[in-house]
C-alpha cells in the first residue's frame, strides 16, 4: 500500500490493534484517586451501523490504514494509561463527588458515527435523549469543527451551548430553554456569544470558492464551508489521489499566510492563524459560566479527533476534570480515559444522569 507524504504524520500515531484487546490495567489516570474496586466508498455504503445512526452508512476503518501494529506489552501499557471510562466509571464518579460537572462533547465520531457523506452524520434519537438528559443536570456544550448552524441542525437541542468552527463561533442556550440553565441565571447563558475570528470571514469565503474549483477534478472530494474554517474531505477519494489532493490544497493555502492547514480523520482543515482552538473554547465557556479559578468544577470533555487534543491538554494543565478519547485503536493522546464508539459515549452519559438523579444514594453530592 502506497504511503503518501502529505498524510503520513497522522498515520504514525495510530496503531491497528483494537482497544478491547487489552483491558484490566492498573494505572490510575491523572487527577483521580484509586477506585475502591474496578467494577473505497461503495464498500463503505454497504456497511451499516445500526447502533449508531439508525441505518446511516458508516465507513469501516475510520482511522488511517497506514497503521503501526503494537505488541501485546505496548498495548497493555497504553490501556493502563488510558483505561475505559465505563469500566472505571466508579473512579470518575468518586473524583467528581461534590463538584460541579460541566460536559463538553465533540460531534462527529463522538455523538454520531463517522460516515462517508458528512451531510448525513445524523445522531440517533437515543443519543439525542442521552444528551438532553445530561443537559438537564449539567451545563453541556457541543464543541465541533462544523459550522454552528449545521451542528445545531444535527443535534436539535436548544438547551445546549454550541461552539462551532473549532470553537471560533460560540453561543449559549436560547431563552426557550431557560429551564435547563441550572446553576446559573438564564440571562447569563443567553448572553454567551463569541466570534474571535470574525475578521477572517471574507478570506475564508474567498478560499472556499477557490478550493471548490480546484477540487472539482478530484472525484469523491468535498469542500465544506464551516463559516470560520474550511474542511476538505477525502474519505471517498481514491487513495491514489490523496497526494494530488494534498498538493492542490497546500498550493492554495500558500497564497494565504493568515490561514493554516491541519489534518483530521480523512479531512484537511483550514483555519485562521489565531491563538484559538477547542481548548480555548473550553476555557471561555468555563469562564462564562462562572467557573474560572474555582476548584469545585469537574469538566468532562469527550472527543475523537486530533483537534480535541487541545481541550484534553487544557484539562491536564488545569489538573481538573478528565478528557475522554473516543477510539477503537491505541493513539497518542492527552486524554485520561477512552470510550470505543458513540454507543459507549451514550452509555457513559446515561450513567452521569443516573448518579445525579440518585444523588442521595449515588456518588456525586451535588
Amino acid at each position: 500500500m502506497t504511503n503518501h507524504a502529505g498524510f503520513a504524520a497522522d498515520d504514525a500515531v495510530t496503531a491497528a490493534v483494537p482497544v478491547q484487546a487489552a483491558q484490566g490495567g492498573r494505572h490510575f489516570p491523572p487527577f483521580l484517586a484509586p477506585p475502591s474496586r474496578l467494577t473505497d466508498c461503495k464498500k463503505a455504503a454497504a456497511h451499516v451501523d445500526l447502533a449508531g445512526a439508525g441505518g446511516v452508512a458508516t465507513v469501516p476503518g475510520s482511522w488511517p490504514r497506514h497503521a503501526k501494529p503494537v505488541s501485546g506489552a505496548e498495548l497493555e501499557d497504553w490501556m493502563e494509561k488510558h483505561p475505559s471510562a465505563l469500566a472505571w466509571f466508579e473512579s470518575v464518579a468518586a473524583a467528581a463527588k461534590g463538584k460541579e460537572i460541566v460536559v463538553f462533547l465533540d460531534y462527529d465520531g463522538t455523538l454520531s458515527p463517522i460516515v462517508a457523506d458528512p451531510d448525513r452524520a445524523f445522531m440517533s434519537d437515543e443519543m439525542r435523549e442521552a444528551v438532553r438528559g445530561v443537559a438537564k443536570h449539567f451545563p453541556t456544550a457541543i464543541v465541533s469543527g462544523r459550522c454552528i448552524d449545521k451542528v445545531f441542525d444535527f443535534v436539535k437541542l436548544e438547551e445546549l451551548y454550541y461552539a462551532g468552527s473549532h470553537g471560533m463561533d460560540i453561543r449559549g442556550p436560547t431563552a426557550a430553554a431557560s429551564e435547563y440553565n441550572h446553576n446559573m441565571k438564564a440571562k447569563q447563558g443567553d448572553a454567551v456569544t463569541f466570534q474571535p475570528a470574525a475578521d477572517f470571514l471574507p478570506v475564508i469565503e474567498e478560499v472556499y470558492q477557490v478550493l471548490k474549483e480546484r477540487m472539482a477534478s478530484i472525484r469523491g472530494s468535498l469542500v465544506e464551508n464551516n463559516k470560520f474554517c474550511l474542511s476538505v474531505h477525502y474519505r471517498c477519494v481514491d487513495e491514489a489521489e490523496w497526494g494530488v489532493l494534498d498538493g492542490k490544497v497546500r498550493a492554495v493555502i500558500e497564497g494565504y499566510p493568515d490561514l493554516r492547514l491541519s489534518k483530521g480523520r480523512k479531512v484537511l482543515e483550514i483555519r485562521p492563524v489565531i491563538d484559538w482552538d477547542k481548548g480555548s473554547a473550553l476555557q471561555f465557556l468555563l469562564k462564562s459560566l462562572g467557573y474560572e479559578g474555582r476548584n469545585d468544577v469537574f469538566p468532562i470533555y469527550i472527543g475523537d479527533d486530533r483537534t480535541d487534543e487541545d481541550a484534553f491538554k487544557v484539562l491536564r494543565n488545569m489538573g481538573q476534570g478528565i478528557g475522554i478519547l473516543v477510539t477503537k485503536v491505541p493513539k497518542e493522546t492527552a486524554a485520561s480515559y477512552t470510550l470505543r464508539e458513540p454507543s459507549e459515549v451514550k452509555e457513559f452519559l446515561r450513567k452521569l444522569v443516573k448518579i445525579k438523579i440518585n444523588g442521595d444514594k449515588g456518588l456525586i453530592g451535588k
